[in-house]
């Protein structure tokens, strides 16, 4: 597999301003689509088509943005391999698409439900990847103006001021689940089957959100759950420490790529979504881009309660989280 070594420091440097750029001239495109809406005071209509659920949309917006993105990659880096939601959603395969090569993967509005309603929680999503390994991500939120970054070995930043997460060596909760803020979406499933992801999807929450002594003694009682409509912004804010865990299946690459790796840069752990047969001895690995299905875990310090180094805590916390979860099934061509 190609090592991010094959860019050099400086071109990744580069790579990285050019993408903020990016991210805040996208952002801004965004941003006047949603004035334009507000301003027609109820006269215009917003143009909606449906992909493959009356939840799943593309507007207007998505796809010029996206055009104005791919337009600037390509011109300033010709070689560059692109992968967009919407020119990917418009093809028959659902393959995984990406590569060795150095790959651009972005979804030009994460969070489109949440634009169509003016709910704050939409954005931009552009994430650079080289060899499988998401090494560079940048997400802005216009309407709040929130602008999430991180470059591989540079940190991970908000406004590109502030590091995340904005509390370091903060410890997780010796109990958790407890104590913690879960991060869920419902996702765009919504066949109503037995045993099918959705009702797996509702009985997992239950069983995260019950007291201690429900769900059969395996309650988790956490603080609080949290469904913004975004998964880029999800792990955005796991990244800043506003959230715990971030549990979540079904989601593309293009919804994670740029996510992943602020977290990963801000010192967060990504796995997978899916307990194993042995919740407690099986190794804990690095999620696998497009894999559908992932688990995220704030970044931490070490636990003076625990006596459990910043990895340990985290490693504990996925444990936990899979002995109350059911496994999903999204699968893929590829992965």
């Amino acid at each position: 597999m190609t090592s991010v070594q094959h860019i050099s420091d400086d071109e990744l440097a580069e790579i990285y301003t050019f993408a903020v750029q990016l991210g805040k001239d996208a952002g801004a495109i965004l941003m006047n689509f949603a004035r334009a809406r507000w301003s027609d005071q109820g006269d215009g209509e917003q143009v909606i088509t449906e992909k493959d659920s009356s939840v799943d949309i593309v507007t207007k917006a998505d796809e010029d943005v996206e055009a104005f993105i791919k337009s600037a990659i390509e011109k300033k880096y010709p070689t560059h391999k692109f992968l967009g939601e919407e020119s990917y959603s418009k093809g028959a395969s659902r393959d995984y698409l990406i590569g060795a090569e150095p790959t651009w993967c972005v979804d030009p509005l994460d969070g489109t439900v949440n634009y169509t309603h003016l709910f704050p929680m939409f954005c931009v999503s552009i994430g650079f990847i080289v060899g499988g390994q998401a090494v560079i991500g940048v997400i802005y939120a216009p309407f709040t103006a929130q602008l999430f970054s991180s470059c591989r070995g540079r940190g991970a930043w908000l406004n590109e001021t502030q590091r995340l997460p904005l509390i370091q060596n903060q410890p997780l909760p010796p109990n958790a689940p407890q104590g913690c803020v879960l991060s869920v979406e419902w996702g765009k499933d919504r066949k109503d089957k037995a045993d099918g992801n959705l009702h797996r999807k509702v009985d997992s929450f239950l069983t995260m959100a019950a007291e201690p002594a429900g769900r059969c003694g395996r309650g988790g009682m956490v603080h609080g759950v949290r469904s913004l409509g975004s998964a880029t912004l999800d792990l955005a804010y796991v990244a800043m420490g506003a959230f715990d865990i971030w549990w979540e299946g079904g989601c593309w690459e293009w919804d994670v790529a740029a996510g992943i790796a602020i977290v990963q840069e801000a010192g967060g752990l990504v796995t997978t979504a899916n307990p194993p047969e042995d919740t407690h001895d099986a190794p804990i690995e690095d999620v696998r881009l497009g894999s559908r299905l992932y688990l995220a875990i704030r970044p931490a310090g070490p636990s003076p309660a625990t006596g459990e180094s910043a990895r340990q805590s985290q490693e504990r916390v996925v444990r936990e989280v899979w002995r109350r979860v059911r496994h999903l099934d999204y699968s893929r061509p590829g992965a």
